[in-house]
């Protein structure tokens, strides 16, 4: 039996909190000294499943989806953007920002899971949408990212060729839904407790130390 704290990281790549999130929860896991006791599993949700190929601009999407006027939107994208520098991460917002889907970008990060790459796909796809404003709903794209954490483009191809692979990102996605999970990011721990939203690094810290303390 794994004496590992299994986290469950259920996120979207186009969810800025979900990197902000992360960021905190890693410098908590670093201060923990814990990075050999931590599985850290990720897992899809998709913000926008209804999402068309062509996607949508952010300033509309966020207008039609929260009500927000330019001015909200020019202060979210500022805070969010101070936020991320804290932790050494660049967004690049500008009028051409795009709202993209996420399926495709999903059957690649369960594929990732399975060669032990995850992580490394999900930071690249975060640092592809949000610094470089690549569309990673473009498949070419996306295969560009997978093979620059070293995955095997012609197991990403038929990944994404294999139409079981888009339901069982849907089946994942209904299965967490199920278990009450309504936004993103939530890091479930060791399948028993969660924590919803961009948490503090002390947050994260206190529910690790707390775990660690269950297991010794």
């Amino acid at each position: 039996m794994s004496n590992k704290i299994k986290l469950d990281i259920i996120s979207d790549i186009v969810c800025p909190w979900c990197i902000i999130g992360y960021n905190r929860l890693k410098i908590a896991i670093d201060e923990l000294q814990l990075n050999d006791k931590i599985d850290i599993e990720w897992q899809p949700f998709e913000l926008n499943p209804d999402m068309p190929a062509e996607g949508e601009p952010l300033r509309e999407h966020v207008a039609r989806k929260y009500g927000a006027s330019r001015a909200d939107s020019d202060r979210a994208r500022e805070n969010i953007s101070q936020l991320g520098a804290e932790h050494g991460f660049i967004f690049n917002y500008s009028d051409e920002t795009k709202m993209v889907n996420t399926l495709d970008a999903h059957i690649l990060l369960d594929l990732a899971e399975s060669l032990g790459k995850q992580t490394e796909l999900k930071l690249r796809l975060f640092a592809a949408f949000f610094t470089e404003n690549k569309d990673i709903s473009n498949r070419d794209i996306l295969l560009a990212e997978t093979d620059a954490v070293g995955i095997d483009r012609t197991n990403a191809e038929q990944a994404l060729a294999n139409k079981d692979n888009s339901e069982k990102v849907r089946a994942i996605e209904a299965q967490w839904h199920g278990m009450g999970v309504s936004s993103v990011p939530t890091v479930v721990f060791n399948r028993t407790s969660a924590l919803t939203g961009a948490q503090s690094v002390a947050a994260y810290k206190q529910v690790l130390s707390q775990l660690l303390e269950e297991q010794n």
